[in-house]
């Protein structure tokens, strides 16, 4: 926990390549503060086939999913640094976003929880 999942067009690896993309966003999730490094995921669906706006426009979309706990004020601030280092990599890509949705805690389940 947290996950990091990235769904974008497949174009935008051409110009940075998927480790590095995956590694600035964990980069920024860990500089949060908000997570203990080791358990952060992060993970990128390239998509070929994709309609924006009613035409083909390069896009990302990161969709977070954390525990519940952490503020609104810094789930909107960890957005912004995300979205902020994704436009700094991708300059020329209009459809940058990112949204965070909780976990339930009572709801949750993993093998650690297992044991």
């Amino acid at each position: 926990m947290p996950h990091f999942v990235l769904d974008c067009s497949t174009d935008i690896l051409q110009t940075q390549t998927d480790q590095h993309i995956l590694q600035q966003v964990h980069q920024v999730a860990a500089a949060s503060g908000l997570f203990v490094e080791s358990d952060i995921k992060v993970r990128l669906n390239p998509f070929d086939t994709f309609v924006v706006g009613g035409k083909t426009q390069s896009f990302i979309h990161l969709f977070c999913h954390i525990m519940q706990g952490r503020t609104t004020e810094q789930k909107a601030q960890l957005s912004r640094a995300v979205v902020e280092k994704l436009v700094v990599l991708f300059p020329d890509i209009e459809n940058i976003a990112m949204n965070v949705a909780e976990f339930e805690k009572a709801t949750y389940c993993n093998r650690k929880s297992l044991l």
